[in-house]
């Protein structure tokens, strides 16, 4: 499965951190959070470069506990952990971890990381939209 799909079912391609990693901005992302670029990089979920959160996701390590590629081929789909973590990104990014999941198990891995990358794709310039401030990666505009 592609890096940028999590275990959890967020698009790591609209991540600041990510976008940041993927841009060379993460040095300056790094001294403005005040965290070591070596404990903020982070090339997808499931890459060998993880952020902090990431690299220590308890969902993540279930999965892999479990051996299964995501949270929807779990028979305790969805678990509490998951709803928690589908509330705060309800709440904070307008994302359901959940629907992502059911929508990924309907048509497929390879198709939903095509709508996700048109759903953040910057309708002025084409660049990368970062679904934490809504803000395209390559020219600032702001996306409501």
């Amino acid at each position: 499965m592609d890096a940028k799909i999590a275990y959890c079912g967020i698009y790591c391609g609209a991540c600041g951190i990510f976008l940041a990693t993927e841009s060379n901005e993460l040095e300056e992302l790094s001294k403005e959070l005040k965290i070591p670029v070596t404990y903020l990089a982070c090339k997808g979920c499931r890459s060998d470069t993880n952020n902090l959160c990431c690299m220590n996701c308890g969902i993540k390590r279930c999965c892999g506990h479990k051996n299964i590629n995501s949270c929807n081929e779990c028979n305790e789909f969805p678990c509490a952990n998951l709803k928690k973590l589908d509330q705060r990104h309800l709440r904070d990014d307008n994302v359901s971890l959940i629907e992502n999941l059911v929508r990924i198990r309907k048509i497929g891995a390879e198709q939903w990381l095509k709508e996700q990358e048109d759903k953040w794709r910057c309708p002025g310039c084409g660049g990368n939209i970062c679904v934490m401030d809504k803000e395209c990666y390559d020219c600032g505009c702001k996306i409501d």
